[in-house]
């Protein structure tokens, strides 16, 4: 305990930049003990595949190109990844993840050259190889907010369009955009496979643009090529939710908040015409493969075909009584699947009207994938699901009976439904189902800030450990509010990360330097063989224990680079001098990468990162598929200056003042006049034998310093004794030890237990802006 000095404010006034976030997405490895098949083990790994946990918002079907190959699925989540699915009758297993968008993704297509294009509330496009282990093979960035579609040309398959919020609306030629940056770029490419390059006269060591692959790093090579830029299709005022274009790639259409189809040419960006019709906002389009007829689905409930030619809407079906979301199309243009918000996935014969109600889902459909006699469904759920369709011959569904005409106002079918006159579905059970895990709807962080308690869609309530990225209780279907209370502690703990369940499981989100502002003994986390007195910084632990296997190649791959050399293996990064911060060396921390145990992530179902360097943009991978390449390019610089330097920012307001005074009418002695500090985290027992040394001695203990103040604890310091749970003294007391009186702490006339610490006192009895009081007194007969 330090007493207080008055003192002005000597730091610099400079507002501080902001820096990069680094965000880590926690998932369960038990997260499918109740679906329907097992979890598949990664084909190139010993990690488990971990099926979606968030809504499906795309699905794409790409056929078998031999007789002896399987089909492939591909679906994109909002939890921010896509999945390639081989199909076989009655099985569907997951052959590769593709992870690298930060947000939603929400739209896909399968473009030329087995090219995978996908776009993301993230801002971007990316491309990959569809047949690949999951590699990012170029970011495209354009768009300045949401990108929502896209919409490719089946014979002409490198263009491919997207649009978003904000009204952009861009036409992308793939081979253009995806040729090498540069001649130079190249070589720097295959110069870095052997290792680390230099980076002219700098003197240190940094790493190359290296080739993206499945054990790569996020680097600049990937963003779009210099130079290039889409044509842009100007018009929308507003967001755009739709795009369908013709096979020959020389009709697009596109449809959003503004209630009208644009048609333009992509191949120059120049629109040719607006549609009127709809009321509400265009949510779905479709083109025939000739560009002559144009199907549109509206939050209005109503499907609407148009024939561009006459420029016109030739029908209306009113078979919803809700919005519209999602279309399908038989081969030949001759009948359409349509599902939306009513849960409801419906048939309608184009000419005649005729509609039929094919099967009713627990969920809004947000897209729809015909595969030969058989239609994928997505949901708002994270689950697909496959169900007879008869798309080669769709009159089949109708002799099945059911049917109704579909009226041409949007309230016939509300109407309908309130006189009781509601179709019966056709089928009543999926043919196959992709199970998905439940995502995570609820959360809140529990007073320890390691614990987070969560609930999911299926009404399972999990208590997860964030440092350790893991559950560790699962409850069941109990009641969360309960739960919570069951589970709250009187304890207070700096709020050293945020988090949100955006993706359907858990992102924990670190900024500096508020991250590092949380700190506990090695003996509250129970980590053995190291002094029980010494302060653990929770963030530079989970960041050490985030970044061990990039820690661990990294070593490897300099090792390989000076022996490739010969010279001695180079020290780790210098991080950049930043003049306006101070950086503080944390004394405490071992200067090794030790992990502990509470800090030991999971490799069964690694938790993936979401952050940035000062170069590319956002990425994210799993922690485990980073390479060890990985720099400041890639990576937040006060991260790896944690990590490899073992420095922190500036520590702000990690100390407690208070007043220590005997109780009122007491006769113990006044024994400082004074405010005293201490940090927060500091056990009252500590503060009992504080004041039991100063009553029995007549000056402080080694622990003492000349100028009076008091700091317990510190390493070459003779350690307190600590009150047992029964108010006696722990064995190995000194003689003079054996003397003391019992003491009592006490605030607001509260007693405190000897286990609180002064932040909990703070928070939870004194419950005062202003600086905490204490008082004391002996309890006689003890």
């Amino acid at each position: 305990m330090h007493r207080v000095g008055s003192a002005g404010n000597t730091s610099n006034s400079t507002r501080p930049r902001k820096e990069k976030r680094l965000t880590y997405v926690l998932s369960d490895a038990d997260d499918t003990k109740d679906a329907n098949v097992p979890k598949e083990p990664c084909l190139n790994c010993q990690e488990q595949i971990i099926h979606h946990c968030a809504g499906i918002n795309c699905l794409a079907v790409l056929k078998a190109s031999a007789p002896d190959a399987c089909d492939y699925l591909f679906t994109g989540s909002r939890d921010g990844t896509l999945k390639r699915w081989a199909l076989t009758e009655n099985a569907a297993t997951c052959s590769a993840t593709f992870e690298s968008h930060v947000d939603w993704v929400n739209d896909a297509v399968l473009a030329g050259n087995n090219t995978l294009v996908s776009c993301s509330s993230d801002t971007t496009l990316k491309t990959w190889n569809c047949l690949s282990d999951g590699a990012c093979s170029r970011t495209l960035r354009q768009h300045t907010d949401y990108v929502t579609c896209l919409a490719t040309a089946k014979k002409n398959s490198n263009i491919v369009a997207s649009g978003g919020l904000g009204g952009e609306v861009f036409i992308w030629d793939l081979e253009a955009a995806l040729v090498p940056v540069s001649k130079s770029a190249e070589t720097m490419e295959d110069d870095c496979e052997n290792g680390i390059i230099s980076a002219g006269n700098s003197g240190m060591p940094i790493t190359g643009l290296c080739s993206i692959s499945s054990a790569s790093s996020i680097s600049l090579h990937t963003t779009q090529s210099h130079g290039y830029s889409p044509i842009a299709a100007k018009g929308h005022k507003e967001s755009v939710y739709a795009l369908a274009m013709n096979d020959s790639g020389s009709l697009l259409v596109s449809g959003g908040t503004e209630k009208v189809l644009r048609v333009w040419d992509p191949r120059t960006g120049s629109k040719t015409m607006k549609l009127r019709g709809h009321t509400d906002n265009i949510r779905a389009l479709l083109l025939d493969p000739t560009g002559r007829f144009c199907l549109s689905g509206s939050s209005d409930s109503m499907i609407r075909l148009w024939d561009l030619g006459q420029q016109r809407c030739v029908h209306s079906y009113a078979v919803h009584t809700d919005s519209v979301w999602a279309l399908a199309s038989t081969p030949t243009f001759s009948h359409v699947y349509s599902g939306g918000r009513d849960l409801s996935l419906y048939l309608t014969d184009l000419t005649t009207r005729e509609s039929v109600l094919l099967c009713t889902k627990e969920h809004p459909i947000l897209q729809l994938a015909l595969h030969d006699d058989s239609i994928w469904v997505a949901t708002t759920d994270s689950s697909v699901h496959r169900w007879l369709a008869d798309g080669r011959n769709p009159q089949k569904v109708f002799q099945r009976g059911g049917s109704f005409l579909a009226g041409n106002l949007s309230f016939t079918r509300a109407r309908a439904c309130l006189e009781g006159s509601t179709p019966v579905p056709v089928y009543k059970e999926p043919s196959f189902t992709i199970p998905g895990t439940p995502g995570i709807v609820q959360h809140k962080i529990l007073n320890n800030r390691r614990h987070v308690l969560t609930k999911d869609t299926a009404g399972s309530v999990k208590l997860w450990e964030i440092t350790r990225g893991i559950v560790v209780e699962d409850y069941g279907k109990v009641s969360f509010e309960e739960k919570k209370e069951e589970l709250f502690e009187m304890v207070s703990i700096p709020a050293w990360y945020t988090t949100d369940t955006r993706l359907g499981s858990l992102s924990i989100h670190l900024d500096t330097p508020q991250c590092f502002s949380a700190e506990m003994y090695s003996a509250d986390l129970n980590i053995f063989g190291k002094p029980e007195d010494d302060k653990v910084n929770l963030a530079r632990e989970t960041l050490k224990g985030l970044l061990a296997h990039w820690l661990a190649k990294r070593k490897k791959r300099s090792g390989q680079q000076a022996s490739a050399n010969g010279d001695v293996a180079s020290k780790d990064m210098a991080v950049r001098n930043h003049s306006q911060s101070r950086i503080e060396i944390d004394g405490n921390a071992d200067s090794d990468s030790m992990v502990y145990p509470p800090f030991e992530f999971s490799t069964v179902s690694p938790p993936s990162i979401i952050t940035e360097g000062s170069h590319g943009g956002p990425w994210r991978k799993k922690i485990t598929e980073l390479n060890g390449s990985e720099d400041e390019k890639d990576l937040p610089w006060w991260c790896l200056d944690c990590v490899l330097n073992n420095r922190l920012p500036p520590k702000e307001n990690t100390k407690c003042s208070f007043y220590l005074h005997p109780c009122e009418g007491s006769t113990v002695p006044v024994l400082t006049q004074g405010k005293l500090s201490a940090p927060r985290i500091l056990r009252i027992h500590k503060v009992v034998n504080y004041v039991v040394e100063k009553m029995v001695l007549d000056k402080p203990l080694e622990g003492g310093n000349s100028d009076g103040t008091y700091a317990p604890g510190l390493p070459g310091q003779s350690q307190l004794a600590t009150l047992g749970g029964d108010g006696s003294f722990r064995p190995g007391l000194k003689p003079w030890q054996k003397l003391k009186p019992f003491i009592e702490i006490l605030c607001n006339n509260q007693v405190l237990s000897p286990d609180m610490s002064l932040a909990t006192v703070r928070a939870y009895v004194w419950k005062k802006n202003d600086d905490l009081v204490l008082n004391y007194r002996i309890v006689q007969g003890r």
